[in-house]
């Protein structure tokens, strides 16, 4: 087993091509023997904490002209990796910590993966507001989360400051692209790659396994004929 680290944010559209990229490569293979481990790392670290509404967020990120060519590489990227964005759908830009929170309780309990599938999703594709703790709560109560406990911490400030170092040790180490993966906590990959990338990357993995193994079993011939 070897673990990918995976820093990304929900509302990250290059997270969610990605992501639907690295999981086609991981079906194709289902003995990869590969650990993913989500991140926090936001997209928007300034956003106000009640978030802002799209249009005017996007506004003032790219400029209402510069807009239109800006949008037009994901669009083409999502169509070509078979993901759905439904961005007439998308009326709120949230600030996207409370997301993170329930992504890394989601952690402690063995279901990340499908808490961030269900993340991406309700932002994507059926424009929800996954700053609201009310969506957050269904979210993690769906995927075996216990609904009251969710509901509570998000009411408070637990493990905040535990989700905001973590994005800032990550900016510290040099995480700057989204989203950017770190396989077997050595070899740093950044973007959002295709499908064929990670189907090499898993058949080298495979290989260099078989290697070892087949150098373990001569090593333990060769002790025996010693004895």
């Amino acid at each position: 087993m070897i673990t990918l680290d995976i820093f990304a944010d929900p509302v990250c559209p290059w997270c969610l091509i990605g992501k639907a990229r690295l999981d086609r490569a991981l079906e194709a293979r289902p003995d990869h023997g590969i650990v993913l481990a989500w991140h926090p790392f936001q997209l928007n670290p300034t956003m106000p904490p009640e978030g802002m509404e799209r249009n005017a967020y996007l506004d003032a990120k790219f400029g209402r002209e510069a807009l239109a060519k800006k949008q037009m590489p994901v669009l083409e990227a999502a169509a070509q990796s078979g993901v759905t964005l439904n961005l007439a759908a998308i009326g709120w830009m949230p600030n996207t910590i409370d997301a993170l929170r329930l992504l890394h309780w989601a952690g402690i309990e063995g279901c990340q993966t499908p808490v961030m599938a269900a993340l991406m999703r309700a932002f994507w594709q059926e424009g929800r507001n996954i700053g609201d703790p009310e969506v957050l709560t269904e979210i993690g109560a769906a995927w075996g989360l216990d609904r009251a406990l969710i509901a509570r911490l998000l009411a408070s400030d637990a493990d905040r400051d535990t989700v905001l170092e973590r994005d800032t040790h990550a900016r510290e180490r040099g995480v700057r692209a989204m989203p950017t993966f770190i396989l077997g906590e050595r070899h740093v990959i950044e973007g959002a790659q295709s499908t064929e990338f990670w189907l090499t990357v898993i058949d080298e993995l495979a290989e260099l396994a078989r290697a070892r193994a087949a150098d373990g079993g001569a090593e333990r011939s060769a002790q025996r004929l010693q004895a």
